[in-house]
């Protein structure tokens, strides 16, 4: 984790392994819950860790009432994931939740993906309001594109099961976030045919894969 305060999920996804050999590179991606909760250490520590993008994925109206305190800097961009005016399906289950997000607004997904594709040279975070959700799907799809294994995503995604529950929030597991896939895969032809249908470039791709990934050396 992270020593954001007082962020209570936020962790660099530097370590991942990579399908084929290599890894994430540390401090090129990392994903937090809402940085408004920064106290000015915090806020202190975003800036010291070198990052260049702040990809907020809440919904205007989220970043409008608790607003980051990066609004006003370079490094902050909103990508809205949701918006108010979305059907509520906040009774459904969690991956029920999740597939009517991939399936309806493709869009988004691939905006966000392309906004951390398309970052200044330095780190990139992904953050929403819990860290989980939202941030949680953005990033399970940028790491399917990279080629990190499956079970080293769903791991990921899984250990927000170690932060303090919230209540009225879902605790992921890695079933939801599996099963997440498998519906890509069987939908779209897997994460990459999906990102390209709904606007990304092998471009966007290549850059993606160049910025986070760090071949280990041999010998």
């Amino acid at each position: 984790m992270l020593n954001w305060p007082n962020c209570t999920n936020a962790r660099d996804l530097g370590g991942l392994p990579l399908t084929g050999g290599g890894r994430i590179r540390a401090g090129a991606l990392a994903r937090s819950d809402n940085l408004d909760q920064l106290t000015d250490a915090g806020i202190a520590a975003v800036r010291a860790a070198g990052v260049s993008r702040i990809v907020d994925l809440r919904s205007v109206w989220e970043c409008e009432t608790y607003p980051s305190p990066f609004t006003h800097d370079d490094r902050w961009l909103n990508v809205p994931l949701t918006d108010p005016a979305d059907p509520d399906v906040s009774t459904s289950d969690l991956f029920e939740q999740y597939r009517i997000l991939i399936d309806d607004y493709p869009d988004r997904f691939a905006s966000a993906i392309t906004a951390i594709a398309d970052a200044p040279p330095g780190g990139v975070v992904l953050t929403c309001h819990a860290g989980k959700d939202r941030t949680g799907l953005v990033t399970a799809l940028t790491l399917a594109l990279i080629g990190v294994p499956r079970d080293a995503i769903t791991a990921d995604y899984a250990i927000t099961n170690l932060t303090e529950p919230r209540p009225g929030f879902a605790l992921p597991t890695a079933e939801t976030i599996l099963h997440l896939l498998d519906h890509l895969d069987t939908e779209y032809g897997g994460p990459r045919p999906y990102v390209i249908q709904s606007g990304m470039t092998t471009t966007h791709l290549a850059s993606l894969t160049t910025r986070l990934s760090q071949v280990d050396r041999q010998g």
